[in-house]
C-alpha cells in the first residue's frame, strides 16, 4: 500500500495571517483578510485547518512521540500526564486529509493504542510568539 502523506504548506499568505496573530491573536477574521488580501471566510477557513489529537500509547511513549512528530503536518508534540500519553496538534487541509492522518498514519504507529481528535471550532487565543516559518 502506497503512503499518500500529505503536507499542509503554509504559503506566503498564510506566514501573512501568523503574523497578523502574532501582533493581535484577538484579531478579527474580516481585519486580517483585510490586511492580506482574502475574505473574513478565507482566513477563517486557513485558520480552522487544525485538530488537536490526543493519543494513548503502550510501551516507549518516546519513541512514538518522535515517530509522530516526523509527519510533516505535525506542529508540535507534548508527552504528558492524565488521560493521553500525547497531544498533537495538526495542520489538515481537509476533513479527509485529517481521517487519512489519523486512521492511516498515527494509528499504523506501533505502540498507539488509541487516538482522540479534537477540532478546533473557533479560535479563541492562540500565540504566535515563535515567528513564522
Amino acid at each position: 500500500m502506497v503512503s499518500r502523506e500529505r503536507t499542509a504548506v503554509l504559503d506566503e499568505v498564510s506566514k501573512a495571517i501568523i503574523e497578523q496573530l502574532q501582533e493581535d491573536g484577538r484579531r478579527p477574521y474580516a481585519a486580517i483578510g483585510k490586511a492580506v488580501g482574502l475574505s473574513e471566510a478565507a482566513v477563517r477557513q486557513r485558520v480552522q485547518r487544525q485538530a488537536m489529537i490526543g493519543i494513548r500509547c503502550e510501551g516507549d511513549v518516546e519513541a512514538v512521540a518522535d515517530k509522530v512528530a516526523d509527519m510533516a503536518e505535525v506542529d508540535y508534540v507534548v508527552i504528558t500526564a492524565g488521560a493521553f500519553d500525547l497531544m498533537v496538534e495538526v495542520v489538515c487541509e481537509d476533513d479527509d486529509h485529517l481521517l487519512e492522518l489519523v486512521s492511516k498514519r498515527i494509528r499504523a504507529v506501533p505502540s498507539v493504542r488509541s487516538t482522540e481528535s479534537f477540532v478546533y471550532l473557533k479560535l479563541r487565543k492562540q500565540l504566535y510568539n515563535w515567528g513564522t516559518r
